[in-house]
């Protein structure tokens, strides 16, 4: 298990580099909520999911949607390292003619299951995948990713709603609650607490987590998994920018790239915390 452990921390350390370097050739990209969210897609893509690169349309597949579609780097970053695509793609994000567009492109990029970036309609659209995938008594299970700005949309809540009337018990909703959004503060510009209990009370189960500790991630999809009498949202409380120093909590990096010194500085720090975990 530690072996495990140790090795989704190393792929999400590896997720983060991706990140920063693709938004860096860029000059265009959102890493704040990229970086935020390697730790959760790591144990999703890496030991959670039951997904096929070499068949991404496996009739029996789980599904992940990323709702909160801007942070479409750290997507990409973990498909290419699953083997749904060549990893000499990510150097063409968001290049003209390149799949890998700013926002998922479902018709484009292998593993992406659904084009999103207009908040909340990923969340909606995941809602309606696990009714389908109920009605058809599927084994698979769908996964979808929120971000905290994101839930001050009306169109999550009737999808959540919807979620809970139908039971669908292969719902994992996991919430990038990072507390930065474009405008700032989430609490400043739409504050949607108490969080939790708004999602109890539209009959979700809560199951709060750090969302960067690799074992309370797990334990919590394991939990979700076991959860047989409706949806489930996983909160995880997470930092905006992780793994680089001058981008944590800061809330200019939600949509801004770094400059090259500042992306070889990025990197030698994320390089760092990597040999680090190697002596731990």
């Amino acid at each position: 298990m530690q072996e495990e452990i140790l090795n989704l921390k190393l792929i999400a350390n590896q997720l983060r580099q991706h990140v920063v370097k693709m938004v860096g050739e860029a000059n265009s990209g959102h890493p704040g909520g990229s970086l935020s969210a390697a730790d959760i897609l790591a144990v999703l893509f890496f030991k959670e999911m039951r997904i096929d690169p070499a068949n991404p349309k496996w009739q029996d597949r789980d599904r992940f949607v990323l709702s909160k579609g801007h942070a479409s780097p750290v997507l990409y970053a973990a498909l290419a390292e699953r083997g749904f695509f060549p990893k000499d793609w990510l150097s063409q994000f968001r290049k003209i003619n390149s799949p890998l567009q700013g926002h998922p492109d479902m018709k484009k990029v292998p593993g992406v299951e659904m084009s999103t970036g207009s908040l909340g309609q990923g969340f909606s659209t995941a809602v309606g995948m696990a009714l389908g995938l109920k009605l058809d008594r599927s084994p698979a299970r769908v996964y979808v990713l929120l971000g905290d700005g994101e839930i001050q949309e009306g169109i999550v809540w009737e999808a959540a709603m919807a979620a809970a009337h139908y039971k669908l018990n292969n719902l994992t909703a996991i919430l990038d609650y990072n507390g930065l959004q474009i405008d700032g503060p989430v609490q400043e510009v739409m504050n949607p607490e108490p969080v939790a209990d708004k999602w109890r009370s539209f009959g979700f189960k809560v199951i709060t987590i750090d969302g960067h500790n690799i074992p309370e991630i797990i334990n919590a999809i394991d939990a979700a998994r076991l959860h047989l009498e409706g949806p489930t949202i996983i909160i995880a409380k997470t930092v905006k920018g992780k793994g680089v120093s001058f981008m944590e909590n800061r809330v200019e990096w939600h949509g801004s790239a770094p400059k090259p010194e500042q992306v070889a500085e990025a990197l030698s720090e994320l390089q760092a915390g990597r040999e680090k975990l190697w002596e731990e």
